[in-house]
């Protein structure tokens, strides 16, 4: 039996193919949408995996670190590693800020999350869990460790705040909730680096000190200077637990004895997902739903268009007696060739610019089927008014003008 759909595509070939190219391009955005979520997603997983963690304590009655800011004692970890169960405990900071690369009369700026971790080496929590070159964080000051992503290169100077640091460590896939890559620094220095004031502003500060009648004594007035000078606190402490232990029930004492917030993975991984890229998430839903209604519109346009192009070949069929289904099949088969083509298209275009996209981009294969899937919906149910007009030719038409 000879296709009609196939028959009246290839004599029109080239309109058929153009059309379906401009119509992939469209599916290929609505592809790259849909891996710009799951990248995000993907990105707050990666957060937590390389945390090496099984537990964070922030401050009572906050999302920290992540969602909000949490602010600890550097020393709570301390009683916390005492406590059963509890085997490697490391505080932590993250500060998010533009850091300078240095390279002789050029600068050049990257936005990155800086985290200050104890420098213990590899296994401990908030430690980087592999380098691709160079080597950990061995010093109290002045090293970094950071994601290639970044751009720098083992060797480089790199300025946060008013210190300058050597890149003597590369590692992969160590970003933030928000796909900033990661730069790994001794944990004083980020400390010192995450409330650190200018220069005139600690001048001014000291001044100001020294005229309060409440500190007329040289050695309080030192003590007090001292104080404004360092910064005792972090942002949470990661805790490892034996194996085999459940964490919930490391976290239960913690937070009834200890009077701070204790998150598991996946109670951190909930808040990451669920509050602090849902408002995302949501509007690249809205943009989904525009774009499949725009693909929709176009798909039943353009076989509509092409279904009145051929007017009087419909009124011949009718006239030598084809019956209607057949004619209907032929604009489904046309409407569906056309979305076969278009998601073709599409799949390969989003596939070769994900890579080029700043943020990463994960495209699933469950995402590509599910996409086909509503594709051809979109193109079958496009083609209904096409149908409906290809229905009511009149055969006269055949042998009328």
């Amino acid at each position: 039996m000879i296709s009609l759909a196939g028959r009246d595509i290839l004599h029109t070939w080239g309109k058929f193919v153009f059309t379906g190219i401009g119509l992939g391009l469209l599916i290929g955005a609505t592809l790259t949408m849909a891996g710009v979520y799951r990248g995000m997603v993907d990105d707050a997983k990666v957060l937590l995996d390389n945390s090496g963690a099984d537990l964070w304590v922030v401050q009572q009655d906050t999302l920290g670190p992540y969602a909000e800011a949490s602010s600890l004692y550097d020393d709570t970890w301390r009683s916390l590693l005492g406590m059963q169960g509890v085997v490697r405990a490391a505080n932590v900071t993250y500060l998010n800020m533009q850091v300078r690369q240095l390279a002789g009369a050029s600068t050049r700026e990257v936005r990155a999350m800086i985290v200050g971790v104890s420098p213990d080496g590899p296994g401990h929590p908030g430690q980087p869990g592999y380098l691709l070159a160079g080597r950990h964080i061995t010093r109290s000051h002045y090293e970094a460790v950071a994601d290639i992503a970044s751009g720098f290169a083992q060797g480089d100077r790199i300025q946060i705040r008013r210190n300058e640091y050597t890149v003597v460590g590369l590692t992969r896939r160590m970003v933030s909730s928000g796909g900033d890559p990661m730069v790994f620094i001794p944990l004083k220095d980020a400390q010192s680096a995450q409330f650190l004031k200018d220069n005139d502003a600690i001048v001014r500060q000291r001044a100001r000190t020294a005229q309060n009648p409440a500190f007329n004594s040289p050695g309080v007035l030192n003590a007090v200077i001292s104080s404004q000078s360092s910064n005792p606190f972090v942002n949470a402490v990661l805790l490892q637990v034996d194996a085999g232990v459940d964490p919930e029930s490391v976290a239960e004492p913690i937070r009834r004895w200890k009077r701070l917030s204790v998150y598991t993975r996946a109670q951190m991984e909930n808040i990451l997902i669920d509050k602090l890229i849902a408002t995302a998430a949501k509007q690249i839903g809205m943009f989904l739903a525009i774009l499949a209604l725009v693909s929709a519109a176009i798909v039943a346009f353009i076989i509509y268009t092409l279904t009145l192009g051929k007017i009087r070949e419909i009124a011949v069929l009718k006239l030598i007696g084809t019956r209607n289904r057949t004619i209907a099949a032929m604009i489904l088969q046309q409407a569906l060739a056309l979305g076969v083509i278009g998601f073709v298209v599409g799949k390969i275009a989003a596939t070769l610019w994900a890579p080029a996209f700043p943020k990463y981009v994960l495209l699933e294969t469950g995402d590509a089927l599910r996409g086909f899937a509503a594709v051809m919906l979109i193109c079958a149910l496009a083609s209904v008014l096409a149908i409906r007009a290809a229905l009511k030719i009149d055969p006269a038409e055949a042998i009328g003008g």
